[in-house]
């Protein structure tokens, strides 16, 4: 049976703790990570022409990196503090805390492997590509383009397919983290 709470200061003043900013923290985090992966994108890959829509990405990408690095380390740290044997016992993955600790872990690589290589090579292969459809006179996936152009088009497709593959990590890294954090609690 549940516990039933009063609303009062105390009560109000307690929302204000580690496990309150651990569930916000997590809640923006994941639900920031589903809207740029599954929606964001795609809602202005449809609204917007190629090269607007490339411009887009390339500013909004690197907040979204920093952001998830930023809110999934403060987490990482939280769960720390919530958990003090999780260091002395860093070498069990096999212990559910320690085991969501690298979960949060591998976010954390993952976008900053997005944030500091992958992103920067993807946009600057996406630019080299928008100079070359302005030189060639055609879009990058017409019928006759350069031996340049198919190049970078093999290139921007390999980096593009490498980003999405490691954010689509985060995100199922998030999603196991917060059914664990919903079954089991912090």
């Amino acid at each position: 049976m549940a516990h039933v709470q009063v609303l009062s200061p105390a009560s109000l003043l307690g929302t204000l703790s580690p496990k309150g900013a651990y569930i916000l923290g997590y809640s923006w985090l994941y639900g920031m990570s589903v809207w740029v992966s599954f929606f964001g994108g795609m809602i202005a890959l449809r609204a917007l022409p190629r090269h607007q829509f490339g411009a887009l990405q390339h500013m909004t990408f690197p907040v979204y990196f920093s952001s998830s690095i930023g809110l999934s380390s403060t987490l990482l740290g939280l769960w720390a503090y919530a958990h003090p044997g999780l260091f002395a016992n860093i070498t069990s993955p096999l212990r559910a805390d320690v085991a969501q600790a690298y979960v949060l872990g591998i976010v954390i690589a993952l976008q900053s492997c997005n944030q500091l290589v992958v992103g920067p090579m993807t946009s600057s292969i996406m630019f080299q590509r928008h100079k070359l459809e302005k030189e060639e006179g055609k879009n990058y996936n017409e019928p006759g383009v350069s031996d340049q152009m198919k190049a970078l088009n093999a290139k921007f497709a390999k980096l593009h397919g490498i980003s999405s593959l490691a954010n689509l990590g985060a995100v199922i890294a998030l999603t196991f983290h917060g059914l664990w954090i919903g079954s089991y609690g912090l």
